[in-house]
């Protein structure tokens, strides 16, 4: 890939729109940022570039098919979509890349779970993990039926419209998918045990969509591999609650690598 500070890449199907900061893959290795089930490129705020100068990586961020101004997913998706992009897109993202770790949010820790786990890739050097799904939870699926009501009702269409092209496909596609009956025994924590790199899990401790529990099985399966920071207070999002510290945090653990 050419390391532009923005375009786009076309992978299999699909048009991807992505940003780049810091040194190039040449120069030092890579931290590939995966946006949360609702996420874009911009909705990283200025997360990227805050990375970039405290660890003196370079930092890509890219927004998958249906997100931010990449091309559209034909809905309804899959209920294995994760898994799929895991396997078909990801791949390809960081194939020219000489070394690497990831650093996924949400459904993007959930994608970046199941390449390492399920990948063998001696250029990966970690696995960054904010708010993480393996399992479905109750919680959690209370968390997102209240997102569809907000949606079509309330004014969160027209919040997500400000990031996204395509913002029914982002919404309905993740919506969707999450809240299918068939999607009640999703579960990928076979994964963790195939991870052979540094984990880091970041989670805040009122986080909506997940409990504790989604970050305690990564304890318990990789220690001692596991470098674990829990936000106090914070919800679904603690690197963008508490930026500075999640930015500490992440920085330190590349040091360790």
């Amino acid at each position: 890939m050419i390391w532009a500070r923005q375009g786009r890449l076309q992978v299999a199907a699909y048009g991807l729109d992505y940003a780049c900061w810091g040194p190039p893959p040449e120069a030092a290795p890579t931290l590939v940022l995966l946006h949360e089930g609702l996420g874009s490129v911009a909705l990283w705020r200025d997360l990227p570039k805050l990375l970039a100068a405290a660890t003196g990586w370079g930092v890509l961020a890219y927004a998958r098919p249906g997100y931010g101004t990449s091309d559209p997913m034909p809905l309804p998706w899959p209920l294995d979509y994760m898994e799929r992009h895991a396997a078909d897109i990801l791949p390809q993202i960081v194939a020219d890349l000489p070394q690497f770790a990831l650093l996924g949010h949400s459904d993007g820790a959930s994608i970046a779970t199941i390449y390492a786990g399920r990948h063998a890739d001696d250029r990966l050097r970690g696995v960054g993990l904010i708010a993480p799904h393996f399992f479905t939870e109750d919680i959690g699926l209370r968390a997102i039926a209240e997102a569809r009501a907000a949606f079509l009702d309330g004014d969160l269409r027209v919040r997500l419209a400000k990031y996204h092209a395509h913002v029914d496909c982002a919404f309905w596609g993740w919506n969707g998918s999450w809240l299918d009956p068939d999607f009640a025994d999703w579960n990928i924590t076979s994964a963790l045990r195939g991870i052979g790199v540094p984990v880091l899990t970041m989670q805040g401790d009122a986080d909506p969509y997940g409990s504790l529990a989604q970050v305690r099985i990564v304890r318990e399966m990789l220690a001692p591999r596991v470098t674990e920071h829990i936000f106090p207070k914070a919800r679904h999002a603690p690197h963008l609650e508490a930026p500075e510290a999640a930015v500490r945090v992440v920085a330190d653990w590349i040091k360790e690598l």
